[in-house]
């Protein structure tokens, strides 16, 4: 059984992807790192080619397009089981988060006998740095919103910092995951929290971008507006 492996999905991530994927192989911690690119205008999976011939550890699968976020880490999730790996991250490429905080959601699954560990911007206080007032309290009120539609208390529920023990990805049955954006987020965290998974959240800074364009906007918002209500609606009535 291997142990860790990052999945990284990029769309047009040039300006990042070499600083978080030299920072990830710098850790004291080893992790393999798995990008999936959906073929990135500004050659993105080209620099990720060039890197593979430094670090042994650096994969890449490339998509024909623009699918969306779920789909690539579905894809990704799929790769890394049938590569049999024991811990399974999502991060983003654009260094929002913090790679030495890897270590402390491996930690949390590998040390403490979590089977989901989630860097959580809201768990203590609110830990964001670089976002406009009104993107915060979006996020933060989008969070709450889903607290009690769903009944999970967990703070961040769309966070996108994530270790999976395998055990979870095996059995969330992936296939039909539903949502694409930050709904894709909230629907694996509540179809984890209905199997009574042990998920604890890790207090992190998340610093938004300062490199490239961010992918929000107004239908994946309103994807997870309106996701979270079907999503709960399904749970009640297949019980």
């Amino acid at each position: 059984m291997k142990d860790a492996i990052v999945i990284i999905p990029t769309y047009n991530e040039i300006e990042n992807i070499e600083a978080i994927l030299r920072a990830i192989f710098a850790l004291e911690k080893s992790f393999h790192v798995l990008v999936v690119d959906d073929n990135s205008p500004d050659m993105t999976a080209y620099k990720v080619k060039e890197l593979q011939n430094e670090f042994s550890g650096l994969f890449l699968e490339s998509r024909e397009e623009k699918s969306g976020l779920g789909t690539a880490y579905i894809h990704g999730f799929n790769w890394c089981l049938k590569k049999d790996y024991e811990y399974i991250f999502e991060m983003d490429a654009d260094y929002s988060h913090n790679p030495n905080d890897l270590i402390k959601l491996y930690d949390a699954c590998h040390n403490d006998g979590t089977d989901m560990s989630i860097g959580s911007r809201y768990v203590k206080g609110v830990n964001v740095v670089n976002w406009p007032m009104s993107r915060v309290l979006l996020s933060y009120m989008a969070s709450i919103y889903v607290r009690v539609i769903t009944g999970m208390k967990i703070h961040d529920t769309t966070a996108g910092f994530v270790c999976y023990k395998r055990e979870v990805l095996e059995q969330l049955d992936l296939e039909n995951i539903k949502f694409v954006g930050y709904a894709f987020q909230i629907e694996m965290k509540f179809k984890a929290y209905l199997k009574n998974f042990k998920i604890v959240e890790i207090p992190v800074i998340f610093t938004d971008r300062t490199k490239g364009e961010s992918k929000l906007s107004g239908g994946i918002i309103s994807e997870a507006i309106f996701g979270v209500i079907s999503m709960k609606l399904k749970s009640i009535f297949k019980k």
